[in-house]
């Protein structure tokens, strides 16, 4: 097979619908065959259609939730009853590659245990998290009307039920625009213009509910912006679609900004990404082990070495009630 025919990582997250750090993941576990050229990482179309054929018979009861050692699962399903209900196992629920990284350091700690990973946004994370199908929930929720992210909802989705949020890190977010700027974005005024399409998030996501609070606070109802009611499933594939000249604008945090060809990233806002879980479970040897993980010097080490995350805090419990 020539050189020509190969794909990139990037090329194959598109194909197979997931986050390129996903392939990375993939080849590392040798379940999706790759060589380099150079420096650079390349994949024959034919190791792609092996790898999906291999995981055609793979079946789950909840095709949200995959056992963190196996495929990663990047086009989650909408809740259903069935997904609610309890006693699945140990699941952390969120979209962010730190969660990844836990999973496999909770897997291998004395007290620690597989964990099952469920890639739902933020709002249905905690909805998750408020029926007991998930165990921990992260969130990146800001509260306009408080400026406040993450305490709001907590308190309101989780009524009656003691919580606790453990700050994980802050990431920049922000708009993705083409290369050079070419429609002269700004700030969310733009979001006025009538001369600007958008790519937007799924329903539920931290990034989504940002976009909506900030619509809500200039009086502005989404069906009036251009591609509102387009939706896809991460950072990834909002960047891409600006990058092919799909959207003008798209929502995402920063570090996938660095990762995607033929964009620019306009910062705007810095996020809170938190970790909640309750209470009761706080004592727990899995519950201990995953608080001892997130304060460890080698977890911090890890996570700065993926550079995009200020975690200043990293490890604070920043609210009980």
């Amino acid at each position: 097979m020539s050189k020509d025919s190969s794909l990139t990582p990037q090329e194959v997250a598109d194909i197979l619908k997931i986050a390129k750090n996903t392939v990375y993941e993939l080849i590392k576990r040798g379940d999706l065959n790759a060589y380099r050229i150079g420096r650079k990482v390349r994949i024959d179309p034919e190791d792609v259609e092996n790898y999906k054929n291999k995981t055609k018979n793979i079946k789950t009861s909840n095709p949200s939730i995959t056992v963190s050692n196996n495929t990663i699962s990047s086009n989650p399903k909408p809740i259903s009853l069935e997904d609610m209900k309890p006693n699945r196992g140990f699941v952390i629920c969120g979209q962010d590659i730190i969660l990844d990284i836990l999973s496999s350091y909770l897997e291998h700690h004395p007290k620690g245990m597989p964990a099952l990973r469920s890639y739902l946004g933020s709002y249905n994370g905690l909805f998750s998290l408020y029926q007991g199908s998930v165990q921990l929930a992260t969130v990146h929720l800001w509260d306009g009307d408080t400026n406040k992210y993450n305490i709001p909802y907590v308190r309101r989705m989780l009524p009656g039920i003691p919580a606790i949020i453990i700050h994980l890190g802050c990431r920049m977010q922000g708009f993705y625009v083409k290369k050079g700027n070419p429609k002269g974005i700004k700030n969310w005024e733009d979001l006025k213009r009538q001369d600007i399409s958008i790519i937007n998030r799924e329903k539920g996501s931290g990034t989504r509910i940002l976009l909506d609070e900030h619509l809500r606070r200039m009086d502005i109802y989404g069906s009036s912006i251009q591609g509102y009611s387009r939706e896809t499933l991460s950072h990834f594939a909002v960047a891409s679609t600006v990058a092919r000249g799909g959207a003008d604008l798209a929502i995402g945090s920063e570090k996938i900004a660095l990762q995607v060809q033929g964009i620019d990233f306009i910062p705007l806002q810095k996020e809170r990404y938190e970790l909640v879980m309750k209470k009761e479970d706080m004592e727990k040897p899995e519950f201990q082990a995953i608080i001892e993980i997130i304060r460890s010097k080698e977890f911090k080490m890890e996570l700065e070495g993926l550079g995009g995350y200020d975690l200043d805090e990293i490890g604070q419990i920043i609210y009980e009630t």
